[in-house]
């Protein structure tokens, strides 16, 4: 049975897309058979893997509210083993259209489960906020990576969202649970330092041992539609990237 691992935070840039394109084309690239969800308006997993998303005439909007299967939806990449569930700003009606449609949190969950014997790992890339969509990407996965900021504030918000899942689990996924912390844009810093200090003494072992650089390159792989590994393997980001697949591959 393939696993769905929803990434979230409801901060925006801290890592989610970054690590939820990298991290599924890390997983393709080892032979693991990988899906992408965007579940976010602004489409950058969807730009990140090279589909133009401006001219996409499904996207995970029509499943969402229309009932289009994901599977006339899904998309190619560059990648064998990693295909995507594009997005775009269409998206955005889907947190007003939904609210007052029946089972709306479970729209999601009641696609995704056909494809769990078809892929070992399915991604699902949250927006930045805790509202409809990001419940749908928490219904429907079996656990939460959180991507974590090496700043001051990290751990502001954090509390908020570690309740959201408890309160998801409790009431609508019994069997979610915190998949792990990741710490993002490190800098060797004595501030990144003390916020990895921190967040470790706090959480423990549910913190990754790998720790996500900042580093140019994977800011600028997006532009060309790849992911880092596709860009500049050697980078310290794909590297990185490609020790992160590990852990998650070890840690089952």
């Amino acid at each position: 049975m393939g696993r769905i691992i929803v990434i979230a935070n409801q901060k925006g840039g801290v890592g989610k897309t970054t690590t939820a394109v990298n991290l599924a084309a890390c997983m393709a690239a080892a032979g693991r058979a990988s899906l992408l969800v965007d579940l976010d308006p602004q489409g950058n997993a969807t730009s990140g893997l090279g589909i133009d998303r401006n001219s996409l005439d499904l996207t995970v909007y029509h499943s969402l509210v229309d009932g289009v299967p994901l599977r006339e939806v899904m998309k190619p990449t560059l990648m064998d083993n990693l295909k995507m569930i594009p997005s775009n700003k269409e998206l955005v009606g889907a947190e007003v259209e939904l609210v007052s449609a029946p089972h709306r949190e479970f729209r999601l969950k009641s696609q995704l489960e056909a494809f769990r014997d078809e892929f070992e790992f399915i991604f699902i890339d949250c927006p930045p906020s805790l509202g409809l969509l990001t419940l749908n990407g928490l219904v429907a996965a079996d656990g939460v990576m959180i991507t974590l900021q090496c700043e001051y504030y990290a751990l502001e918000g954090l509390s908020e969202l570690l309740h959201t899942i408890v309160l998801v689990r409790d009431n609508l996924n019994p069997q979610l649970r915190l998949q792990g912390v990741l710490l993002t844009m490190y800098q060797y810093t004595n501030l990144s330092r003390q916020v990895v200090d921190d967040v470790r003494a706090h959480l423990g072992q549910k913190v990754y041992d790998t720790v996500i650089p900042r580093n140019v390159t994977l800011s600028e792989a997006p532009s060309f539609g790849k992911p880092v590994i596709f860009y500049d393997l050697k980078s310290a980001g794909a590297r990185a990237y490609l020790a992160l697949a590990r852990e998650v591959l070890s840690r089952g």
